[in-house]
């Protein structure tokens, strides 16, 4: 790794400019001439083309700083690189060759990896390639080779995400498995991850095997697709800032920023309804994300999906609903959700529609948990039960909130 840490970053394949740090913990990210004078497009939302440096007075950018691995997987890259697991641009220089979206960060001198654990195939395989991810779960980036996948070696662009089981929530990828395919038949019509439970060789373990929706095969080789997490797109750093803030943020966000259009904030509206109806509690900012395509910001496939309220540790949804925090997903009440919907642009009418589409899909949800192969039928019955009773419980009701307050003129406390 070079003595001054600095790496050079690349948009898919044309070099962007420069990352490095300076004395006292600052770091600096200046785009090239060259790419300027290209007119090639903006690497981040927060980034926008100038001449002049973008100084973090104190760690990476939050656009760099997402990009970062975390949790185990950002420990296991620490011990092999011999660094700090804290400091965040000594990892991305290790580990920045295929992140998220289509930025890349390559430390000009060769990475000299220690201390690798050969008995512990998924650490060895997370490690042997130059990727990072963020997300605490276990997991490692991997490359469907013919009907099979394979953990993805250096310089080479994975296709799709293994997450491994954890150790305090055995049936974890279980239950995200079955969380995504209750979401995909509560939005049929939207854009949800494709997954599946398989194998990747010499990992003895089953894993849920995520296609990345950043990445596309063509004729040439793997494209890199570039997006954000609203993480990113917000000026949020990575750790516990992905939890400080609103759903209304988002929406705002959406409503307010010219690349974008208002369809997307009904788009993302209805994505967060049915994160409650599942129970999905750590829906937080980098959960959500954007495209950047040649028409502007456009919503990624949902993604991490998980009815992670049937632990008894996760009852708290990720980001304050209607000005309230910390707002249990049992608590959730028709005035929440009519107070959100405002936000984000819809109308009472419009939202009562949306909630009343999620109940006419609802059979198909259970039909479908029920039928999958995937799973206990007594994880699958936990999933329905608790939707039911949340159905019965706050959504159905909120067609009868807004016939309330037009009798009431407008004041209700339901």
């Amino acid at each position: 790794m070079a003595k001054t840490l600095w790496g050079k970053v690349y948009f898919k394949d044309k070099y962007v400019g420069r990352l490095q740090e300076e004395p006292g913990g600052r770091v600096v990210f200046t785009y090239d001439a060259s790419y300027l004078e290209a007119k090639e497009p903006a690497i981040a939302h927060t980034l926008p083309l100038r001449a002049e440096p973008y100084i973090s007075e104190s760690g990476l950018h939050s656009f760099f700083d997402n990009l970062v691995a975390e949790g185990w997987l950002q420990n296991a890259q620490a011990k092999v690189l011999g660094v700090n697991p804290h400091h965040r641009l000594s990892l991305l220089l290790g580990f920045g060759f295929d992140l998220a979206g289509a930025v890349s960060v390559i430390d000009p001198e060769k990475t000299e990896l220690q201390s690798l654990d050969h008995a512990d195939q998924a650490t060895l395989a997370a490690t042997l390639g130059k990727a990072s991810l963020s997300g605490v779960q276990r997991k490692l980036l991997v490359v469907k080779d013919g009907k099979y996948y394979r953990p993805v070696g250096p310089k080479e662009l994975s296709t799709h995400i293994a997450k491994l089981t954890s150790g305090n929530h055995e049936n974890l990828i279980e239950l995200e498995y079955l969380t995504t395919l209750a979401i995909r038949k509560l939005l049929p019509n939207d854009d949800v991850v494709d997954l599946e439970v398989s194998a990747v060789a010499s990992i003895k373990e089953h894993v849920l095997i995520i296609s990345r929706f950043d990445r596309v095969m063509t004729s040439s080789g793997i494209k890199r697709l570039h997006f954000e997490e609203f993480n990113q797109v917000l000026g949020r750093s990575s750790g516990d800032e992905k939890y400080e803030g609103s759903y209304e943020e988002m929406g705002q966000f959406i409503r307010k920023t010219a690349a974008c259009i208002p369809a997307e904030a009904d788009r993302l509206f209805n994505r967060i309804l049915a994160c409650f109806l599942v129970g999905n509690t750590d829906a937080h900012f980098k959960n959500f994300a954007m495209f950047h395509t040649r028409d502007g910001l456009r919503l990624t496939p949902s993604y991490d999906l998980v009815a992670s309220s049937i632990y008894p540790e996760y009852q708290y949804v990720a980001l304050s609903v209607a000005g309230i925090k910390n707002l249990a997903v049992h608590s959730v009440k028709p005035k929440h959700l009519l107070k959100m919907g405002v936000s984000f642009g819809l109308s009472e009418e419009a939202l009562v529609d949306s909630v009343e589409a999620l109940g006419k899909r609802l059979p198909m949800a259970f039909e479908a948990l029920s039928k999958s192969e995937i799973g206990t039928k007594s994880l699958q019955d936990q999933i329905i039960q608790k939707m039911e009773k949340r159905w019965n419980g706050s959504f159905k009701l909120t067609g009868q909130l807004l016939s309330k307050k037009r009798n009431s003129g407008g004041k209700t406390s339901v």
